[in-house]
């Protein structure tokens, strides 16, 4: 008798779990949305300030999640505002060359994040191990966005864009993995800013890349 109450109380927990945290995914993008609007006119040094203490809240997360939830939820809206500061130079910047491209990447995002999410939360297969390599690959795309910045190379910003999609890809998967696997209520917060954070990514990039094709 007790063993079929546990198997539905875990159920429960699960989809309890998944709600919590999308709605967490929400909140945290709906103040980016905020931030970014606050932060229209700032300039590029604020920005990376703003930048900075976001990553700043992100590691003060981890800390906070095991003392308290609300705690922790408190930092990560504090993480929304300031990633929306942060990025709000560079979304300033395309809505003057290109307005559509907003529209075009936002809605690219939704069928990626929901296309690689749904994937990553039904598969039965360990993705830890695609986790791994996709963490490396990023260190390494991180570090030929550098090189970017110093030398010209032919189609190098295409091929950030498309790399980082791939990459992003297998991390969406995997952290919705996360989020089916876990019956821990309290690290609500640390997957919805991992989720959030795909999501950004994954815009930017498709951003862009729009952005790249109206202008070629």
């Amino acid at each position: 008798m007790a063993y079929p109450r546990s198997g539905v109380s875990d159920r429960d927990q699960e989809h309890t779990l998944f709600a919590q945290t999308m709605q967490y995914v929400a909140m945290t993008t709906g103040l980016f949305a905020l931030g970014a609007y606050l932060g229209r006119d700032l300039h590029g040094g604020i920005g990376i300030i703003a930048f900075i203490a976001a990553f700043g809240v992100l590691i003060g997360m981890q800390f906070a999640v095991r003392k308290s939830t609300g705690r922790a939820v408190g930092l990560l809206a504090a993480f929304g505002l300031l990633m929306g500061l942060a990025t709000a130079p560079t979304l300033a910047y395309y809505a003057s060359i290109d307005p559509s491209a907003l529209w075009q990447a936002g809605g690219a995002t939704a069928l990626f994040i929901v296309g690689f999410g749904a994937a990553g939360y039904a598969t039965r297969r360990d993705l830890s191990g695609i986790a791994r390599v996709g963490s490396w690959a990023l260190i390494g795309l991180i570090l030929f966005g550098i090189v970017l910045i110093f030398v010209q190379i032919p189609g190098g910003a295409l091929i950030y864009s498309i790399v980082g999609l791939v990459i992003f890809a297998g991390l969406t998967a995997f952290d919705f993995q996360r989020l089916r696997r876990s019956t821990d209520l309290a690290s609500a917060p640390l997957l919805a800013a991992s989720i959030f954070l795909d999501i950004l990514n994954v815009f930017l990039f498709f951003l862009q890349l729009f952005s790249r094709n109206d202008q070629s």
